[in-house]
């Protein structure tokens, strides 16, 4: 992060850490249209909405406002059991001015079903946009621990990207941990997914997993970047043969070809960022 984008912010930690005017979490208003493979939500007032969320389905079936389950809440962010879902202590917090909690959490009869990633946008103007931002898009399974899938953070006032396989819950957060830490993380993460795979599929990927790893800790980012690509490419030709690509509602089945493209794409966020900023 730059030091102007700290300075920017050390404000907005000060009113984190004060903040307590929100006892319990309040239910917003949604609105969710569809139009093929793209999902719109309105969150708040459709005239003065407090964001909008757009969702765009590599491959759905049985898409519908109905299936999709979406709702949306204002949080108390000094509540204990909502910062012990965020792994970064004091390094991450939600702001007081976007207190805010989406859930996706489709019906298990509702009759959605989706092949590898879903991408997420998550606009609002309450958040102000600077260069080398540190907010960040954070997901979670239902009361779960949070983890950032960002892969892309733009001005207008602010959009947060990511991507993913499966359905649970969204925040934006302000992140201030090293990015190396946050990479390591990544790494692992992926690493974890790969267990799930026979020794066939697992070992190339691996192989382009520890060639990012090394390229990141000699500072060879375009090197990095070119081996995320390969392990993307290759994922995205075995996928739905070779390694599973479907989630569906009844939650039967593993999408982890959708955990490995998303888990790639928001590693190649942060290796970018490092780069860019580095810190």
């Amino acid at each position: 992060m730059t030091i102007a984008a700290r300075s920017f912010f050390a404000p907005m930690l000060l009113l984190l850490s004060a903040w307590s005017s929100v006892a319990a979490a309040q239910s917003l208003p949604v609105s969710v249209t569809v139009s093929g493979n793209i999902a719109t939500v309105i969150i708040g007032n459709a005239n003065n909405p407090v964001a909008d969320v757009t969702l765009s389905f590599d491959d759905a079936s049985g898409l519908t406002a109905a299936s999709l389950g979406v709702s949306a809440q204002t949080v108390n962010i000094s509540d204990p059991a909502l910062l012990s879902r965020l792994s970064g202590g004091a390094l991450t917090a939600m702001s007081s001015s976007f207190p805010v909690m989406i859930t996706i959490e489709p019906p298990a009869l509702g009759g959605l079903s989706q092949r590898r990633v879903t991408h997420i946008e998550v606009h609002t103007h309450a958040l102000p946009y600077v260069a080398g931002s540190p907010l960040r898009l954070f997901k979670a399974q239902l009361n779960g621990p949070f983890r950032d899938i960002t892969d892309g953070v733009l001005p207008g006032s602010v959009r947060t990207r990511g991507s993913t396989p499966g359905w649970s819950q969204f925040i934006i957060v302000t992140d201030l941990r090293g990015t190396s830490g946050v990479i390591a993380e990544k790494f692992a993460y992926l690493r974890t997914q790969l267990a799930a795979l026979p020794i066939g599929e697992r070992t190339p990927l691996s192989n382009y997993l520890d060639q990012a790893e090394d390229a990141v800790a000699d500072g060879r980012y375009s090197d990095a970047a070119a081996a995320l690509d390969s392990f993307t490419a290759r994922v995205s030709s075995r996928s739905g043969t070779f390694i599973p690509d479907l989630w569906r509602a009844t939650r039967d089945t593993q999408n982890i070809a959708g955990e490995l493209l998303a888990g790639a794409s928001t590693l190649g966020f942060s290796i970018g960022f490092l780069r860019d900023f580095g810190i």
